[in-house]
């Protein structure tokens, strides 16, 4: 009775949930302005971390969930800060997961700000929706004039080595590019529900498992269409659907895909034609 002892036959109340909480923040440049980009700050919370491989040319990072994936509640937040003439590449050691949830909403914040002369290409490993996963994911990049970012992301709705169908979920993936402080770029995606229901309509995804965009915000972007369709023409495949557009500045590729194998070898593909570089060592792992 209200304000009584518990009964002896009611129900053990559920522990409460121990949630990750995961921050990265990275500032990184030339020491003095000038020469190969250096770590210049690191700071790293929970179970996130960066880990720099050595190599030539731009500084490499590449994020660690030492949690294993993405659990309903969940909140990971990376902030990026390139100083003048910073190159950097940004990657994940394998492809993020986003476990089921039984309620509770993930939350992912990627922030970055580039400066004048630095580059950033953002190429993070696949992220798998597990059935009935449920995030909201946001990427809000501040650029200067003369600043370059090259970003994709790939996601794939369900495991499909298990044939997974995801019959509830959510996904929202939104998007905010800023040059000289204008909006240069907004892209909304929302998925709420029977995603794999929803993917198949025609209108929607015609059946696809997996989708792909690759953003170019760069000096010339725009110019480079052309080239950025032949590229796509190259490493077409079967079961893929891919176009590329460009306009207001800056160039997008969209892609949809009924497996996302063959949709990771096309996006690798037409990254290291268009930067002219390999792909990080850990996608071709």
């Amino acid at each position: 009775m209200p304000g009584g002892r518990a009964d002896a036959h009611d129900p053990p109340e559920a522990p409460a949930r121990q949630r990750s909480n995961g921050r990265v923040h990275l500032r990184a440049g030339p020491v003095g302005g000038a020469g190969p980009t250096r770590i210049l700050d690191l700071a790293e919370s929970g179970p996130s971390r960066l880990r720099f491989p050595r190599g030539e040319g731009a500084l490499e990072a590449v994020l660690v969930n030492t949690a294993g994936g993405v659990a309903c509640g969940d909140a990971f937040t990376i902030a990026l800060d390139l100083a003048p003439g910073a190159d950097l590449v940004l990657t994940t050691t394998a492809a993020e997961k986003i476990y089921r949830s039984d309620g509770p909403v993930s939350q992912i914040e990627n922030r970055v700000t580039v400066a004048e002369g630095a580059r950033l290409a953002w190429l993070p490993q696949e992220t798998i929706l597990f059935d009935r996963a449920r995030v909201r994911r946001r990427f809000e990049a501040d650029l200067v004039e003369g600043a370059a970012l090259l970003a994709v992301e790939i996601v794939t709705f369900g495991r499909a080595a298990r044939g997974e169908r995801i019959t509830d979920g959510l996904f929202a993936d939104t998007w905010r590019v800023r040059r000289a402080g204008r909006l240069v770029y907004a892209d909304s995606f929302l998925l709420d529900g029977p995603i794999s229901d929803l993917l198949a309509r025609p209108a929607i995804g015609g059946g696809a498992r997996a989708c792909a965009t690759l953003l170019d915000v760069s000096d010339g972007a725009e110019a480079r269409l052309e080239e950025a369709r032949a590229l796509l023409d190259e490493a077409a495949a079967s079961g893929i659907e891919a176009a590329a557009s460009a306009w207001n500045g800056h160039l997008v590729v969209r892609a949809l895909s009924v497996a996302v194998g063959p949709l990771r070898s096309l996006v690798a593909r037409v990254l290291a034609g268009y930067r002219d570089r390999p792909m990080p060592r850990v996608w071709q792992s």
